[in-house]
């Protein structure tokens, strides 16, 4: 039988860095999700932001109600990112849910478990990026029904915008709606945009619009605000990266807008 292999104790407890990243953005997500967590890696992940995500119960399919009924997960969600230490921003990656709960509600929600933080939620991450860009007047595409879909225009209404006109493709399955193809999406963002329209929203986090924002900014002649480049743009910025990104589109491109 063989002797135990021996095992030396280091003698001396080796130097710790703060943190092991500098910055830290949390990312709550409905458990079927498929896009904002890659979305994430590509645009905000790097060697000094990560990312770390918990991801809560969602069931199809896609209404008000279903969406109103992921509220009371949000603050064990947050608790369970990192628990005790601090996070530089959350993100509650659910643009539809975030219009029906309430951007105040989730704040709170969130700030339950991780006082202080900086919150983020995709339609005011939204608005604010439309902000930025100088948008007023604006095209909205939607993957979802007339139904849910009505929240948002009354949304982006309420916070001072023009509808110039509002498209909605009748998804009902979150996990279909991530199964747009992104060169459909182009096609579909040129026919969604008015004329007239000073720029594009295209809501969902689990659409895939931020893989095509060059070619639909280009296919529509002005800026794009999709809910995870908004999102992402966000907790950049709140990260205090402010590295313009043009292969993301406008956007990234631009400081932060508060208001």
């Amino acid at each position: 039988m063989k002797s135990p292999v021996e095992i030396r104790l280091h003698p001396v407890r080796p130097a710790l860095d703060a943190r092991p990243l500098k910055k830290r953005v949390g990312l709550i997500i409905l458990a079927t999700d498929h896009t904002t967590e890659p979305d994430f890696q590509r645009m905000v992940a790097s060697e000094n932001i990560g990312v770390y995500v918990a991801r809560i119960p969602f069931a199809n399919p896609v209404t008000p109600d279903n969406l109103r009924a992921m509220q009371p997960s949000l603050t064990e969600a947050a608790a369970l990112i990192l628990p005790g230490e601090e996070l530089d921003a959350i993100c509650y990656s659910c643009t539809s849910a975030s219009v029906v709960i309430g951007d105040a509600e989730i704040e709170a929600a969130i700030q339950a478990a991780k006082p202080g933080v900086s919150v983020v939620t995709p339609p005011l991450a939204g608005v604010r990026g439309l902000k930025a860009l100088g948008a007023r007047r604006i095209s909205v595409l939607t993957p979802y029904t007339v139904e849910t879909s009505r929240p948002m225009a009354d949304y982006f209404t309420g916070h001072g915008f023009d509808i110039a006109s509002f498209t909605a493709l009748g998804l009902d399955d979150d996990r279909d709606m991530a199964r747009i193809s992104p060169a459909a999406l182009v096609e579909l963002a040129r026919g969604a945009t008015s004329n007239d329209a000073d720029a594009l929203f295209i809501s969902c986090t689990a659409v895939r619009a931020a893989l095509a924002a060059i070619d639909i900014e280009k296919a529509i002649g002005r800026p794009l605000v999709s809910s995870n480049l908004a999102s992402a743009w966000s907790c950049l910025r709140l990260c205090g990266d402010n590295t313009p990104r043009p292969e993301f589109g406008r956007l990234m491109t631009m400081p932060i807008a508060r208001g």
